[in-house]
């Protein structure tokens, strides 16, 4: 006969034990709800790559653009190659030998030692390869358009396949993957070195390797050189060029947040923006001043040396900084162009050293300057920028990572230039140069009925 304390006893046993499945129950569904949320984060990273390792690619088209806007129709053809085989070749070198430099177990912080050819790599390392594999494709074209309408198609090519299977690769490695540069506290963001630099810095070595185009400098009787300009062909083609690296570089910037559902995301491409722009405007009123008109091919080249510079800081500089930095390499892209030009008479139809190379410093040094404490907070460097109250330290590691990449890349550059120069020759013969390489690298003309010879 059950008494009122029994019964009492089987209730309160009945509610521990229904209270017990509701809460086992309740962690089941926690757990459930957990997985399920990084499951569809990791899918909506894995989609965001993707996306904008394709927007990064459609920036080959993009250079290709400005290349042949920039340069004379003679040419053209040879341009769209190389920008189509630098990517091509460069694509198969880096999966099998460039990813593992860049990405492989480090060996001292210096380079990667495995991944070879990506075998057995799971599914997050293949999009990892996509993603980054645009990336060293972006450095590699780079160096075509300082390169332009002088060089042997050959010897491009394997340019082409050492620089984005060993000369990007290793110093990437530094910055990207934990490296000697990366544990001193090096930041770039997007590649305003670890791309830019080391495109802009071998585009030097391979324009001095090569010479001036035929008749761009011409030594007078007093020994004075006069500077020849030589304009490109098609100036809307060339603005069309600029329209898709900046939309490119969406992918390029906001990509580099590495998660589908970082609010950084906006972040970057707000400080992308106002820099291209910043920079658009600082070098339309430079060659305004400069040359007595707003020089369009200086303008264009402003908007990319905005973009160039920007990378690096798009993370850890807020809009007003975007701007001064966007100003200030507009600026420096035309002083730059005019300098290289004029002064030391290096042969550079696009500007790219200037673009790439010098701005691409600025940028990186500029993390120094306008870091921004929120923004050092989410990037992970010790130091806010000098403008913020940091003082020299971060700018004092900036210099030091871009002074050593410029060593690693003028090094291995000129080793690379020097022995193709003096084993397949690096240069057209002259009576091909003159003629234009569509027809004497490639045997067809770029405009069929409408190409015009010149002695120039």
């Amino acid at each position: 006969m059950f008494t009122k304390k029994k019964l009492a006893l089987i209730i309160m046993m009945i509610m521990f034990l229904a209270v017990g499945v509701l809460a086992a129950e309740e962690e089941d569904l926690a757990t459930t709800v957990a997985g399920m949320q990084e499951t569809y984060e990791a899918a909506f990273t894995m989609i965001w790559l993707v996306v904008a390792a394709a927007l990064v690619f459609f920036m080959q088209a993009g250079f290709a653009m400005v290349e042949a806007g920039l340069t004379r129709a003679k040419n053209a053809s040879n341009i769209m190659m190389k920008n189509l085989m630098d990517f091509c070749m460069g694509a198969i070198v880096y999966l099998a030998v460039g990813f593992g430099f860049m990405y492989g177990t480090s060996a001292s912080g210096i380079i990667g030692t495995d991944t070879w050819f990506l075998i057995g790599a799971d599914f997050s390392t293949l999009r990892d390869y996509m993603f980054q594999v645009v990336f060293a494709a972006t450095a590699a074209t780079i160096v075509s358009g300082a390169m332009a309408e002088r060089t042997k198609f050959t010897s491009y090519l394997v340019y082409s396949i050492v620089v984005s299977g060993i000369i990007y690769p290793v110093s990437g490695h530094w910055i990207w993957n934990g490296g000697w540069l990366a544990s001193m506290g090096f930041h770039d963001f997007a590649g305003s070195t670890v791309v830019h630099s080391v495109g802009g810095w071998a585009a030097l070595v391979g324009a001095i390797f090569l010479g001036p185009r035929i008749g761009k400098y011409i030594k007078g009787e007093d020994g004075k050189v006069s500077v020849k300009a030589i304009p490109g062909h098609n100036m809307p083609l060339a603005a069309l060029g600029v329209f898709i690296l900046w939309f490119g570089w969406y992918g390029f910037n906001a990509g580099s947040t590495l998660d589908g559902l970082a609010p950084q995301i906006g972040h970057t491409a707000v400080t992308t923006t106002i820099g291209a722009a910043a920079g658009a405007i600082a070098a339309m009123f430079t060659s305004w001043i400069w040359f007595k008109k707003p020089d369009a091919s200086m303008s264009l080249n402003g908007a990319l040396a905005g973009l160039v510079a920007i990378t690096a800081t798009c993370a850890v500089a807020d809009p007003i900084g975007a701007i001064f930095i966007g100003l200030i390499a507009g600026i420096l892209v035309v002083l730059s162009v005019e300098f290289f030009d004029k002064v030391l008479h290096i042969d550079d139809p696009v500007g790219a050293i200037s673009v790439h190379g010098v701005c691409g410093a600025f940028g990186t040094l500029a993390v120094g300057l306008f870091a921004t404490p929120a923004g050092a907070d989410y990037v992970g460097i010790s130091h806010v920028g000098l403008f913020y109250g940091g003082g020299f330290a971060q700018l004092g590691i900036q210099a030091l990572g871009v002074v050593s990449v410029f060593g690693w890349v003028v090094l291995t550059a000129s080793i690379l230039f020097g022995i193709l120069k003096a084993v397949t020759g690096l240069r057209v013969a002259p009576k091909d140069e003159l003629m234009g390489l569509d027809i004497s690298e490639h045997g067809a003309e770029s405009y069929h009925g409408f190409q015009i010879f010149s002695n120039q």
